[in-house]
């Protein structure tokens, strides 16, 4: 099976880019589920149930988020009520939310998915290492096919996180940062990793916020409100291959679509 694994939509630049690209890759690459880490996606902190549902619409089958989660407190609802969306597992018991998201692929293959917050330049959170130990208990065995997010600053809390789940889950994939990086790879037994699959929303940016707001504030101290960006929208992401028997990943490669590069899919779909 593939899964597509799309990094923190920013704005509505990256909701706008989901939405279009989306549908055009999952015809094009045959993907069996879609999975995006969206709690920037509501002015670039935060998620709103109107920003979910489009994102939703556009053909996301789960969704994750971070430490941006409750910054548009309208979301706890949607957090409290929908089956497709999780909290960072390793979140206070009493924060709303799921723990982990079950979502039937396209294949008919059953998919765990959930997240996790990293603690290293981060806000306090549990132990990561711990909550992922804990669903994994719940899960007692009963999905082969696990991708977790694990949304963190450093770079080792990332790699950390992978050895500890090597073996035991399909992918242990890294948001939050916002840049892409080059070390994907399979560690065996056949869990697929990156550090970060970069973000989706404006490239000329300052990670998706306007380049003079952040850059005044950097050099004047004055504050500044840090607004969206609009230049230049990217969908950052990474397919993987698993095989739905065994839960073990195959392969996992990068994906950065451009504007170009999504109208060239556009017009390859239109003309069969």
């Amino acid at each position: 099976m593939r899964i597509l694994f799309i990094g923190d939509i920013v704005g509505q630049p990256g909701v706008a880019m989901v939405k279009r690209a989306v549908p055009v890759l999952v015809a094009s690459e045959k993907l069996d589920l879609v999975v995006a880490n969206a709690e920037n996606a509501s002015g670039g902190s935060g998620m709103t149930p109107g920003a979910y549902a489009q994102i939703r619409q556009a053909g996301v089958d789960v969704v994750t988020l971070g430490d941006h989660i409750y910054k548009k407190q309208e979301i706890i609802s949607v957090l409290e009520k929908d089956d497709r969306v999780c909290k960072p597992a390793n979140f206070p018991a009493d924060a709303p939310g799921r723990d982990f998201v079950r979502a039937t692929a396209r294949d008919g293959t059953v998919v765990t998915v959930f997240c996790l917050l990293g603690r290293t330049f981060m806000r306090p959170a549990d132990c990561p290492f711990q909550a992922a130990d804990r669903v994994l208990q719940k899960l007692n065995g009963q999905c082969r096919v696990i991708i977790v997010d694990m949304h963190a600053e450093a770079t080792a809390d990332k790699y950390l996180m992978a050895h500890h789940l090597k073996g035991r889950v399909s992918a242990v994939l890294g948001t939050h940062t916002h840049i892409p990086t080059a070390d994907e790879q399979v560690l065996p037994p056949g869990t697929a990793f990156i550090s970060d699959v970069g973000m989706t929303g404006p490239y000329d940016s300052i990670l998706g916020r306007r380049v003079d707001r952040v850059l005044s504030s950097a050099i004047s101290f004055v504050p500044s409100s840090f607004e969206v960006a609009t230049g230049d929208p990217r969908l950052g992401g990474a397919i993987i291959d698993i095989d739905s028997a065994t839960g073990r990943a195959n392969s996992i490669r990068r994906l950065m679509i451009n504007e170009q590069d999504l109208c060239n899919l556009e017009k390859a779909a239109i003309s069969g």
